[in-house]
């Protein structure tokens, strides 16, 4: 579902000095699959992620998704791509402050229309235990629930591939859980989940786990 080919990054400093991110880094995510990157803070996992997911352009190498190599379109195909396919998770949330719950679980339905998106966002909202708070801002929320809402935001459009950056980074144990075992259960079935982290915790719902350092990936297993 997603193939990450030789792929580096490099950003230019102010001084006009150079720091590479992504190293000649490859990675595949099978339809199915729950793949963790794990790694210390600045070690280039973000950078990998967003690449992964279609909003950072690599400085070599290129990204599949469903066999497209997602980096020869166009922006406005590119993103017409990541509607219908992907799914972002986030450590902090990014909801939209003046939404409810259900419109935010609702916003990925403006970039890809779909008549029966109300229905499944209140089913989505009963599945993460938010029906009594749907109508409830994001400042009223704890959060866990505020994760969950960003779940069920990411799962709208009944994407292919989860991406999740640190997803449970704010979390205490049993909203961590909620997560994790979402993500397995997305890929048991037939999804497909890559998830950057810090920790080691996520580790045992995976199929692989792979170690990021200095932006070079090692440890695949």
């Amino acid at each position: 579902m997603l193939r990450i080919n030789a792929l580096s990054k490099i950003y230019r400093r102010p001084d006009n000095t150079f720091i590479k991110a992504l190293d000649n880094v490859s990675l595949s995510v099978d339809t199915g699959e729950f793949v963790t990157v794990e790694g210390p803070s600045g070690c280039g996992k973000t950078t990998l992620l967003l690449a992964s997911g279609g909003l950072l352009k690599p400085s070599e190498g290129n990204v599949e998704i469903d066999g497209c190599d997602i980096y020869r379109l166009s922006f406005d195909k590119r993103a017409s791509l990541r509607a219908r396919n992907i799914g972002f998770v986030f450590q902090q949330f990014y909801l939209i402050s003046y939404l409810n719950v259900l419109d935010n679980v609702l916003a990925p339905s403006l970039a890809l229309p779909d008549s029966l998106a109300k229905k499944h966002a209140l089913e989505l909202i009963d599945r993460f235990r938010l029906t009594d708070r749907i109508n409830h801002f994001p400042a009223e929320l704890s959060t866990g629930e505020r994760q969950r809402v960003g779940l069920a935001r990411a799962l709208l459009n009944r994407p292919k591939l989860l991406l999740a950056d640190e997803p449970t980074g704010n979390l205490d144990p049993e909203n961590s859980r909620i997560v994790l075992e979402c993500f397995a259960g997305f890929a048991g079935d037939g999804g497909s989940v890559l998830m950057v982290t810090h920790s080691d915790t996520a580790s045992s719902y995976a199929r692989r786990t792979a170690r990021l350092a200095a932006g070079r990936l090692s440890g695949v297993k």
